[in-house]
């Protein structure tokens, strides 16, 4: 596993957590809650910002980004427009600091312990990927339920995976 993959599919995930908020037509439904749901797109979205600016950005990357974990699930009606710049502040981060981490960097201890155990950057990094599309599954379900559109927006997207070389 390189660093570069690790980025590839993150800024992947991201993307597709763009696209599944710029999907919904009407802002408002990103804070719908139906019955036996427990947290809203806006409040996923958020969440996935906030771990990947504090783990990624702040932690291994040093960006001094400070994480508010409650109100990630607890803010209401934040606008599309202040998610997105969200989003996109998350990919930033990521791509910065995998680029300045490089592969030597994937075999040492994470900077911070998780759960007070020493796990290795590469294996962390690799749970938040799974973090992201699990959670990104989630808006996609919830964004289909609230809106009634079945129609996809390429999320886990293969066509942006890197090929290889032609031989």
């Amino acid at each position: 596993m390189t660093c570069a993959i690790i980025k590839t599919l993150m800024l992947r995930e991201l993307r597709a957590l763009r696209r599944q908020i710029e999907a919904y037509p009407d802002e408002s439904l990103l804070w719908a809650q139906p019955d036996g749901v427990s947290n809203t797109a806006g409040n996923l979205a958020l969440h996935l910002s906030g771990n990947l600016q504090h783990f990624v950005g702040a932690k291994l990357g040093g960006t001094g980004y400070v994480r508010d974990r409650d109100a990630e699930f607890a803010r209401r009606d934040v606008g599309r427009a202040e998610i997105l710049r969200e989003i996109d502040a998350t990919s930033a981060a990521v791509a910065q600091t995998l680029d300045r981490v490089g592969d030597d960097g994937l075999s040492a201890p994470f900077p911070e312990p998780i759960l007070q155990k020493t796990i290795a950057t590469d294996v962390w990094l690799m749970h938040l990927v799974a973090h992201l599309g699990y959670h990104l599954g989630q808006i996609d379900y919830h964004r289909r339920m609230v809106t009634g559109d079945k129609t996809t927006v390429d999320v886990v997207s293969v066509r942006e995976l890197p090929t290889l070389p032609a031989s």
